[in-house]
């Protein structure tokens, strides 16, 4: 039994426990348990009962210190670029009161890191030391590992913390590794790449489209219907005012009868159906015109400025002249007969007092049928080829479907090929060419600009076969 001064120390009270029931334990020692402690063995010796004592004087010495605690480093992998400037802290905590002995060392994997030069490319600092009471009575103690440039062989190698001293050791290490390339600049300058590429592609694409589809159907026509199969007759119909009509001249005819087949016949190798050339003698027109227009892959619609003005005018004109008759109530039905005749036969001469012009019913059936079939039905492709610049006051005179067409898909401009041929003669213009009245031979040359457009819009003219049952469809 142990006593606490006089008083008898209870196994489990406050902060004492009795082991093998002869050793007294002090948990968590302060300065009252500062005192004599006297321990009294109680025996029988023959009969007789005996006790023997001795007592101790036991001091608190509040000045104490633990096993050190390595905090950091905590057994991490850290990264760094090579050739960067580095340093990691080493952190350690110990439980004491007082001033305790403790070393605190870095070391890589051949040896203590000892240097604390800072003129040395790896170094260590010299270790800082500060108290804390709060939530634990101890000492922090800190030493930093500089590397002032990183060097390949600073990689994969475990730095290593080492706190000790005479109550134990402890040590804590990281891994330093280099870090993953930067990725951002170089997937930055590939979309940035891609980006320029797309614009840059889509520009030349929309400058150069027609120059690339025609070559690309030039070297690769596999990948093309062979369109001979198909049960029709011409590649294209060309509708365009007829002699003594509404609209025609005589360069009309001309670029119809002569240009169009000189360069898309001759030398493209299409098959043009022009009226006043292949129609059948004694076919009637409105047979002719849907017959025609069936057995063609496309309908060339030939037009000038006055084309469509004149039919507009004449409809206007008339349409006034029955509103003023209508209104007319002094004159008598003689008078309007007569003013009705003078009329007719004023709206059938031409302005200049020339021959009879009469409106031409077989560009009107053309006309509609090619827009019924394109607009409403979708089955035939009409190629709008504008023969002389057309001003915004002139296309508001066209027929709706004809603006709405051109604003849709566009025109195919003649005048702009004579533009640009006139700035080359001017330029360009040769003494034979002088010698030969200046004509240009470029305005006939597949080549040239307003060509090549139309052959990007005519059938192509393919080398894969056509399926079978299909061509059969088309030939019933």
């Amino acid at each position: 039994m142990w006593y606490f001064g006089c008083a008898p120390i209870v196994d489990g009270s406050d902060s004492y426990s009795y082991e093998d029931n002869a050793k007294l334990k002090i948990d968590k020692v302060e300065i009252k348990n500062q005192k004599n402690y006297t321990c009294t063995l109680t025996f029988t010796l023959d009969g007789t009962v005996g006790s023997v004592s001795e007592s101790i004087e036991a001091w608190v010495n509040e000045n104490y210190s633990l096993t050190p605690q390595v905090r950091q480093p905590a057994g991490e992998i850290i990264k760094a670029p090579i050739g960067s400037t580095f340093s990691q802290l080493c952190q350690v905590f110990v439980p004491c009161v007082g001033n305790p002995s403790v070393d605190v060392l870095w070391s890589d994997q051949s040896d203590f890191l000892m240097e604390t030069n800072p003129s040395e490319r790896v170094y260590t600092s010299e270790k800082l030391t500060r108290s804390e009471t709060v939530p634990v009575k101890g000492v922090w103690m800190e030493r930093v590992l500089t590397i002032s440039k990183l060097q390949e062989k600073d990689y994969n190698i475990n730095y290593t913390c080492h706190a000790s001293s005479a109550r134990g050791k402890s040590q804590r290490y990281f891994t330093l590794l280099p870090t993953d390339p930067d990725m951002r600049l170089p997937i930055g300058m590939i979309l940035g790449n891609v980006a320029v590429l797309f614009i840059v592609s889509v520009i030349i694409y929309y400058l150069f489209k027609v120059d690339i589809v025609l070559c690309f159907r030039r070297m690769f026509p596999v990948f093309y219907t062979n369109t001979d199969s198909d049960g029709k007759l011409y590649d294209a119909y060309v509708a365009y005012s007829q002699p003594n009509t509404e609209g025609f001249s005589n360069e009309v005819e001309a670029f119809v009868l002569h240009t169009l087949p000189e360069v898309l016949e001759k030398a493209c190798g299409y098959k043009l159906f022009i009226a006043g050339r292949d129609c059948m003698p004694g076919m009637a027109i409105v047979d002719s015109v849907e017959e025609n227009i069936q057995a063609s892959r496309r309908l060339l619609l030939l037009y000038t400025a006055s084309t469509f003005m004149r039919k507009r005018l004449t409809s206007s004109i008339s349409s006034n002249n029955n509103n003023i008759t209508k209104s007319s109530d002094s004159r008598d039905s003689t008078e309007n007969s007569e003013s009705k005749k003078e009329n007719d036969r004023s709206s059938n001469m031409s302005f200049d007092g020339g021959e009879e012009i009469y409106p031409d019913s077989r560009q009107q059936l053309e006309r509609l049928a090619a827009m019924h079939r394109s607009l409403l039905e979708g089955s035939l492709k009409v190629i709008l080829v504008e023969l002389e610049e057309i001003t915004p006051a002139q296309l508001a005179l066209f027929p709706e479907s004809v603006r709405h067409l051109r604003k849709k898909q566009g025109a195919v401009c003649w005048w702009k090929n004579q533009s640009r041929a006139r700035r080359w003669r001017t330029c360009m213009r040769t003494k034979e060419d002088e010698e030969k009245g200046g004509q240009l031979s470029q305005s006939l040359s597949p080549s040239s600009r307003f060509w090549k457009e139309m052959r990007y819009h005519m059938p192509v003219k393919g080398k894969r076969a056509m399926c079978p049952e299909k061509a059969t469809l088309l030939n019933v």
